[in-house]
């Protein structure tokens, strides 16, 4: 039973800013409704400004959120695109190692990168939500479907199966407070899709946000990402992935099909698609490329064996489940489940 909640901005700042109190505000009465107590830690909510000129701050947050006692789960405020530069105050001196104890952590998109930096620890983590993009939902409750796996997380600590959702919604186009008690356009949603491979699989889940993956590669973004992530061996080796199912989700970028290609291919260079024993795709925000990516991962995967998971409920487009990483998981295809335990 998790009874207190440490809320952490380990990436954008954006919680500290004017624009989102009205977020803040509302999410904050929604996890005191559910019977828990939010401990914000220090520099959550600096802002944009300063905690992107301070990651060693960022860092003093992770590293408190572990050692304090009385929180029982670290929920991450939002992703971002830099976390990666918490990296020397977390590992340069084995500050995280130092620190680090089991408990749940929940985050996605940038966040990525802290589920390899505690994967790399033997931490379980749990992926897919974040404060301001689930618990601070503008319409009057949380997406059904995304509180159904909050709720889960915090009274059990844990995430037993999880199935597709009946609905997807459209990404908002205004989060300001006029939108406050605003519904989401919702679509049908036809749930997992099979691209190739066996209909069951098994394996501990690892991976997340394809960008943020691809950026570990590639210093397009920042030039000093690739070196810092090498320094620190923050991607896994090819023995550590053996046997794992590689989850993978896109951004609100929206790579295009050549992007996305180009992202696939970096991450098949490593020889990564030659030891796990399958794929899980969240779905594409909006639908956006949904038939083109199809396409893109049979082709660059180039192995009709391996079992490729499609439109799953994780990442960026909503509706989002939770996915525990680090334990085992079984997915079954024709049922349009995953299950873990």
């Amino acid at each position: 039973m998790i009874r207190t909640v440490g809320l952490v901005s380990l990436s954008s700042g954006i919680l500290g800013e004017e624009s989102v109190e009205h977020e803040l505000a509302l999410g904050l009465k929604r996890l005191e409704r559910l019977g828990l107590q939010v401990k914000i830690l220090p520099h959550a909510l600096k802002g944009m400004d300063y905690l992107k000129k301070h990651p060693e701050k960022r860092a003093e947050d992770l590293i408190s959120a572990f050692t304090d006692d009385s929180i029982d789960m670290i929920l991450c405020a939002i992703g971002g695109d830099d976390t990666y530069r918490l990296l020397p105050y977390l590992f340069s001196d084995k500050q995280l190692a130092k620190a680090v104890k089991q408990k749940p952590f929940l985050g996605f998109s940038d966040t990525t990168i802290n589920h390899l930096m505690l994967h790399k620890l033997g931490i379980k983590t749990f992926y897919g939500q974040s404060f301001l993009a689930d618990i601070c939902e503008l319409a009057d409750d949380m997406l059904p479907y995304s509180f159904h796996y909050f709720k889960e997380l915090v009274e059990t600590a844990t995430i037993s199966e999880v199935r597709s959702s009946e609905k997807w919604y459209e990404e908002r186009l205004d989060y300001s407070e006029k939108a406050l008690g605003t519904e989401r356009i919702a679509h049908k949603n036809q749930g997992f899709e099979l691209l190739q491979g066996a209909a069951k699989f098994k394996g501990e889940i690892l991976g997340g946000c394809l960008e943020s993956l691809y950026d570990m590669f590639d210093g397009s973004r920042y030039p000093d990402t690739v070196d810092l992530c090498r320094q620190y061996q923050l991607f896994p080796s090819l023995s550590d992935w053996k046997g794992k199912i590689l989850l993978l989700e896109t951004s609100e970028e929206q790579p295009s099909p050549i992007m996305y290609q180009k992202m696939l291919e970096t991450l098949k260079a490593t020889g990564i698609f030659t030891v796990i024993s399958g794929l899980i795709i969240g779905k594409p925000l909006n639908e956006l490329y949904y038939e083109e990516y199809k396409q893109i991962l049979l082709d660059t995967v180039a192995d009709s064996k391996l079992p490729i998971l499609y439109n799953v409920n994780v990442g960026h487009a909503t509706p989002r489940c939770i996915i525990p990483f680090g334990v085992m998981a079984e997915v079954d295809a024709d049922e349009n489940v995953i299950r873990f335990g």
